[in-house]
C-alpha cells in the first residue's frame, strides 16, 4: 500500500501511471492494483489527470477563444499531455454542462481580455460516424459537397448492403446541415422507408405524394404527403429500389420543375423545394429507372464492414456496448476472446447486425446476472451466439493486427464511458502469463469445453505471447539494461540466466541478449510460485515440445539444471517445456530471416494438415504451411484464407502451392494478381512430393520455377499452372504470338522478341498467328506442340494453351513480359541441361466449355438478377473469370440484351476470363428477362475472340428445337449432359 502511494505521488501529474505500468513496478497483477487504488479511494489514471487537464483547457481557451478541437489537442500534447482530440472534446462538453464557464462574462469594446465563453469550432454531425478520418474520409467528403451545394443541395443516392450504415449517413447530413448553417434550425428531415408499403405501390404513392377526397377507395379527405412535409428541408427515402416505376417517374418530374400533384389531382401542380437522399442496397441500373438515375448527381457508396479496417469495427463494437451500459446502468466487461470473436465472425447483416448481435449477448448476460447480483455485468464468449463463436476460429488470421488494438478483456463503466481497453505495456512480467493461462484453463473446463480443445485454444494463445514477449524484448532490450533487470528478478537469478544462455549458445550460436530478459522475468515467476506454495502450471505445449522438438527439449533440460542449481531447487518438465518454447522461438528466428521459396499445401477436406506435419517432421523444420478447404465451405472464402497464408510463407523468392483438385488449382493466378506475389501450382498432391517440395525450397539457391517443374516431371501425371515446358530432343523450339489477323501484333511481338534477345533466333523459331485467319486454331496450336517444344505463347487476348505460359501484350510493351519471356527462355536452357524430357503438348487437351459443375437446373428463380448473379458466381467460384467479370455482365446487360427465342446468352468482358467455359441455368418457370420477353433456359458465356467455333455450335444447338428441349426436360446433369455430348455439340 505504502509502495503504490509512493509511486502515485511522484508520477507525472499530466500522464498519470496506468494500472499495468503500476502492476510492473510493483510485480503484482493488474486487478490486484486496481482493487488496491479503489480500496484507497484514488482513481485511475484518467481520473487523477482529468483536474490538471480541465484547468489547461480553461487557461487555454481564455488565451485563445477560437481554438478548434485539433488545434486545443495540440497544444495540451504541446504542454505535456498525451491527450486524444475525442477526449478533449467530450471534457469539453462536460465541463460546459457543469457550468466551468459560467463565470464569464462578455467582452466588452475596451477589455483586452477575453472574457466570453470559449467556442470550440467544431462538426461534431461526421465526428459522430466511425471512421469518418478513416475509410469513411472520402464519403463523408462527398456528403459535406452534396450538403453546402448552393441552393438546396445536391440530390444524393447512398449505396450499399444491408446494414453498413446509410441511414445513420443521412441522418448526419442533415444535423452537419443544420451546425454548418447551411439550413435554418427548424429545417425538417423526413423519413419514410419505401419497403414498408412495397405490396400496396397505390398506398405508397398516396403516403409520399398526397391525395384528394375521392381520389381512391377510402380517400374521404384532402391528405398532405411526406413530399410537402419536407418542403424546404430533406427527405430521405430508404429502400427507394421498392418505389414503383410510377413513383419514379412523378419524383424526377419534382426534380426537374420543382412541381408535384397529388394523387387524384389533374389541374393542379403543387411547388416544393428540398433536398433528396435516397438509399438503396440494390444494383442502382437494375432497379432504378435511367431517367431517375440521371436526375441524382451525387452516389455515395459505403463498403461492407468486412472492407473497413478493424481497428474501426473495434470502435463500432466499443461504441454499442457504451449504448447498452448508459441502459443497464451497470459495468460491463467483455473477456478478450469475446471481443476477438465479435471482430472476426463473418457479419453478413454488416453494423446493424453486429449491434444486434451484441445486444443478443448483453442481454444474455443481464439475465444470467440476474441471480449472480454482481455489480459487473461479464460477457463470455458462451453468451454469444454461434455464428459469432466462430469468428474465434480465424483469431491467427489477423493476430498482430488484433494484438496491436486488444490485448485485454474491454471494461467500460456508465461514470466513466471513455474509457478504452488497457493496453499492455513494453515490458510485462510473465506471471501474468501464468495467471491468464489458469484462469482461462479452469474456465473452459467449468465451461464443459472438450480438453482437447482447452489445451489447442490455450496452446495458441501462450505461442502468441510468448512471441509476443520475445518482440517486445528485442524493440526495448537498450532500455532495460541488466542493472534494471538485477533489481527486478536479483542478481542471482540474472547470473544463472547468464550460464544458460552460454550453454545455449554452444547449439544456437546466434541468440541475442533478448533472450536474457525472457528468461530471467519468466524463471523470476516460476521460482516464486514453486517458493511460495508449489502451485504448478501444466504446460499444454509440452508433449507437442517433447516428441516434436527434442533437441530443443534436450537442451532446454541441461539449462534447467544450471537454473535449479542456482535457485536451490529442482524445476518440473513442464518448465523445460517452457524454455523450450523460448528456444524454439528464437532458433526459428534465423530461418525466417533467410530467403526461401515459400511452399503452401491445399486440399479439400482434412488431408493437407497431415502431410505437412509429415514433411516439417521428418525433415526438422516447422516451415511448410496447410490450408483445408470444408467441403461445404465457399470458394471466395478459402480463397481469402489461402491469400492470408501464402502471404505468410511468402519470403521474397516466391510461394509453391500444392494443391489437389477442383477450384483450388485456380487459387494461384488469383493471389498473384491480388497480391503480387509470385506463386507457382502444382496439382495431385501427395506426401512424398510435400517432402521434397519442402527439401528443395530450404536450398538456398532453390529457384521457384526448378522447384515447380521438377515436381511435375517427378510426377508425370501431374499437371502445372505455369512453366509446364517442353525439352524434347531433336525438336526445335518454339515461341508463338497471337493477334486477330496474324500480321499487326503478332509480327510486332516478334520483332520485338528478335530485337530484344537475337541470340534467341539462332536456337527459337518465333511463330505468328492470326484468331481470325487460322481455319482452327485449337487444332493448328495441337500442330505446333508436336513438332516444337513450345515455350510460350504470347497474344493481345486470353490464354490459348493450359500450362504454356502466357504473356499479354500489354505485358510486352511495359517491358516485363520480355524480362518474364527471358526467365523462361533460361529456364529451358538449364532443363536442357538436367536432360529433362517431357512434351508440354502431350499433355494438352481441349476440355469441353460446358461442364457438369457449371450447369444448374430447374431452378426457382423469380428474376433477372438472381439468375445473373447466380451463374457469374458460380463461374467465379469455378476459377473461369475475376470477380470484376460480374460487373461487365451488368454493364453489358444494361446496354442491350442478348436473347433468341425463349434463350438468353448474357455474357460479360473478355478481358476478365481466366478460362473460357459456359455456364448453364434452366429453369421451372419462365421469367421476364426484358419488356415483357420470357425465358426458360440461360446460357452465361465466358468466351473470347478464340472461341468463335464453340459460339457457332452454340448458335447450332439453339436452332435445333428438338435439341434444346431435351436440355430442358432433363432431370438430371447426367441427362444434361449426355444431350451435350450425343448431340456433339461441344
Amino acid at each position: 500500500m505504502r509502495q503504490l502511494l509512493k509511486i502515485i505521488n511522484q508520477e507525472n501529474k499530466k500522464n498519470p501511471l496506468t494500472d499495468e505500468e503500476i502492476a510492473a513496478q510493483l510485480g503484482m497483477g493488474r486487478s490486484d492494483v486496481a482493487k488496491l487504488r479503489r480500496s484507497l479511494g484514488i482513481g485511475n489514471s484518467r481520473q487523477r489527470m482529468r483536474e490538471l487537464l480541465e484547468k489547461e483547457i480553461h487557461v487555454l481557451l481564455n488565451k485563445y477563444p477560437n481554438l478548434s478541437e485539433r488545434a486545443l489537442t495540440q497544444k495540451l500534447n504541446e504542454n505535456g499531455f498525451g491527450v486524444s482530440r475525442h477526449m478533449v472534446s467530450d471534457l469539453y462538453q462536460q465541463m460546459k454542462i457543469q457550468g466551468a464557464f459560467s463565470a464569464a462574462k462578455p467582452e466588452s469594446p475596451n477589455s483586452s481580455e477575453v472574457n466570453d465563453p470559449p467556442v470550440i469550432q467544431t462538426q461534431t454531425a461526421f465526428d459522430a460516424l466511425i471512421g469518418a478520418q478513416g475509410s469513411l474520409r472520402t464519403q463523408v467528403e462527398l456528403a459535406k459537397a452534396a450538403v453546402f451545394y448552393p441552393h438546396k443541395g445536391l440530390h444524393t443516392l447512398i449505396a450499399g448492403a444491408t446494414g453498413v450504415g446509410k441511414s445513420e449517413l443521412a441522418y448526419c447530413m442533415h444535423r452537419f446541415a443544420l451546425e454548418s448553417g447551411t439550413k435554418p434550425s427548424d429545417t425538417p428531415f423526413v423519413v419514410f422507408n419505401c419497403a414498408d408499403y412495397a405490396e400496396t405501390p397505390q398506398l405508397l404513392l398516396a403516403q409520399l405524394f398526397g391525395y384528394v377526397k375521392g381520389a381512391f377507395t377510402g380517400a374521404e379527405v384532402d391528405k398532405e404527403g411526406l413530399v410537402e412535409k419536407a418542403n424546404q428541408g430533406i427527405l430521405f427515402l430508404d429502400e427507394i429500389h421498392r418505389l414503383p416505376p410510377e413513383g419514379q417517374e412523378i419524383l424526377y418530374y419534382l426534380i426537374d420543375k420543382g412541381k408535384f400533384r397529388r394523387l387524384g389531382e389533374s389541374d393542379t401542380f403543387r411547388n416544393v423545394s428540398l433536398m433528396l437522399i435516397a438509399a438503396t442496397t440494390e444494383n442502382i441500373e437494375s432497379f432504378l429507372l435511367l431517367p431517375f438515375r440521371r436526375r441524382i448527381p451525387m452516389v455515395i457508396e459505403l463498403p461492407t464492414i468486412a472492407q473497413r479496417p478493424l481497428e474501426e469495427r473495434f470502435q463500432i463494437i466499443v461504441s454499442f456496448i457504451r449504448e447498452e451500459v448508459s441502459r443497464i446502468k451497470l459495468t460491463m466487461r467483455v473477456s478478450y476472446n469475446a471481443v476477438v470473436a465479435l471482430l472476426m465472425y463473418e457479419c453478413h447483416g454488416n453494423i446493424g447486425q453486429l449491434r444486434s448481435d451484441i445486444q443478443v449477448a448483453c442481454a444474455r448476460a443481464f439475465l444470467k446476472n440476474m441471480a449472480q447480483k454482481e455489480k459487473i455485468l461479464k460477457i463470455e464468449i458462451n453468451d454469444l451466439t454461434h455464428q459469432v463463436v466462430k469468428g474465434l476460429l480465424l483469431l491467427n488470421e489477423q493476430r498482430p493486427i488484433i494484438e496491436k488494438i486488444l490485448q485485454g478483456d474491454l471494461e467500460i463503466s456508465p461514470t466513466d464511458e471513455q474509457r478504452a481497453p488497457l493496453v499492455e505495456p513494453t515490458y510485462l512480467l510473465p506471471n501474468e502469463v501464468y495467471q491468464e493461462i489458469e484462469d482461462n484453463y479452469i474456465k473452459m473446463e467449468n465451461q464443459g469445453i472438450d480438453l482437447a480443445i482447452i489445451n489447442r485454444v490455450i496452446s495458441d494463445e501462450l505461442e502468441a505471447k510468448v512471441r509476443q514477449l520475445i518482440k517486445q524484448a528485442q524493440g526495448n532490450k537498450q532500455n532495460l539494461i541488466r542493472q534494471d533487470l538485477e533489481k527486478i528478478v536479483g542478481e542471482k537469478l540474472v547470473n544463472a540466466v547468464d550460464r544458460m544462455i552460454k550453454l545455449a549458445r554452444t547449439r544456437l550460436p546466434d541468440i541475442d541478449d533478448s533472450l536474457l530478459y525472457c528468461l530471467a522475468t519468466h524463471l523470476a515467476a516460476s521460482y516464486e510460485r514453486i517458493r511460495m506454495n508449489n502451485k504448478l502450471i501444466v504446460n499444454p505445449q509440452f508433449q507437442k515440445m517433447q516428441t516434436e522438438y527434442p533437441a530443443e527439449y534436450e537442451l532446454a533440460g541441461r539449462m534447467a539444471q544450471i537454473a535449479s542449481y542456482y535457485l536451490g531447487t529442482d524445476l518440473p518438465e513442464d518448465e523445460i517445456a517452457f524454455i523450450a518454447m523460448y528456444l524454439k522461438s528464437y532458433a526459428k528466428k534465423d530461418h525466417l530471416n533467410e530467403v526461401h521459396v515459400g511452399v503452401v499445401v491445399l486440399t479439400h477436406g482434412r488431408v493437407a494438415e497431415g502431410m505437412v506435419q509429415v514433411a516439417n517432421r521428418l525433415l526438422g523444420v516447422d516451415y511448410a504451411k496447410a490450408l483445408e478447404m470444408p467441403l461445404e465451405e465457399r470458394s471466395e472464402d478459402a480463397l481469402q484464407r489461402a491469400m492470408h497464408i501464402v502471404r505468410q510463407a511468402d519470403n521474397g523468392k516466391g510461394v509453391l502451392m500444392l494443391v489437389d483438385m477442383g477450384s483450388l488449382v485456380g487459387f494461384g493466378k488469383l493471389i498473384t494478381d491480388s497480391t503480387g506475389i509470385v506463386t507457382r501450382m502444382v496439382t495431385r498432391v501427395n506426401t512424398p512430393m510435400v517432402i521434397e517440395a519442402v527439401r528443395k525450397a530450404l536450398a538456398p539457391d532453390a529457384d521457384i520455377e526448378e522447384i515447380a517443374n521438377a515436381l511435375h516431371w517427378d510426377n508425370s501425371n501431374y499437371e502445372t499452372d505455369v512453366c509446364h515446358l517442353s525439352t524434347v530432343h531433336n525438336l526445335t523450339d518454339a515461341i508463338v504470338t497471337i493477334c486477330l489477323t496474324g500480321q499487326g501484333a503478332a509480327e510486332w511481338m516478334a520483332k520485338m522478341i528478335a530485337e530484344y534477345m537475337p541470340q534467341c533466333l539462332k536456337q527459337i523459331e518465333i511463330i505468328p498467328m492470326g484468331a481470325l485467319v487460322e481455319e482452327d486454331l485449337q487444332t493448328r496450336l495441337r500442330q505446333i506442340g508436336q513438332n516444337y517444344n513450345l515455350l510460350a505463347v504470347i497474344g493481345t487476348l486470353g490464354t490459348v494453351i493450359p500450362g504454356i505460359p502466357f504473356i499479354t501484350a500489354k505485358e510486352m510493351v511495359k517491358g516485363n513480359g520480355l524480362e518474364k519471356l527471358k526467365r523462361i527462355i533460361q529456364l529451358r536452357g538449364s532443363l536442357n541441361k538436367a536432360g529433362s524430357i517431357h512434351s508440354a503438348a502431350g499433355g494438352y487437351s481441349q476440355n469441353g466449355l460446358i461442364r457438369p459443375e457449371l450447369v444448374l437446373l430447374n431452378c426457382s428463380h423469380k428474376n433477372k438478377n438472381e439468375v445473373l448473379n447466380t451463374l457469374a458466381q458460380t463461374l467465379v467460384s469455378q476459377g473461369h473469370v475475376r470477380e470484376q467479370y460480374i460487373v461487365s455482365i451488368y454493364e453489358r446487360e444494361a446496354l442491350a440484351q442478348t436473347l433468341f427465342q425463349d434463350v438468353a446468352l448474357p455474357h460479360g468482358s473478355p478481358e476478365y476470363i481466366l478460362r473460357p467455359a459456359i455456364a448453364v441455368m434452366t429453369l421451372q418457370e419462365p421469367i421476364e428477362w426484358v419488356d415483357g420477353y420470357q425465358v426458360e433456359i440461360v446460357f452465361m458465356l465466358a468466351l473470347n475472340n478464340y472461341q468463335k467455333n464453340e459460339f457457332k455450335k452454340l448458335y447450332s444447338l439453339l436452332n435445333d428445337r428438338e435439341q434444346l428441349m431435351k436440355m430442358k426436360q432433363s432431370k438430371n446433369i447426367e441427362q444434361f449432359m449426355r444431350v451435350i455430348t450425343d448431340g456433339q455439340m461441344f
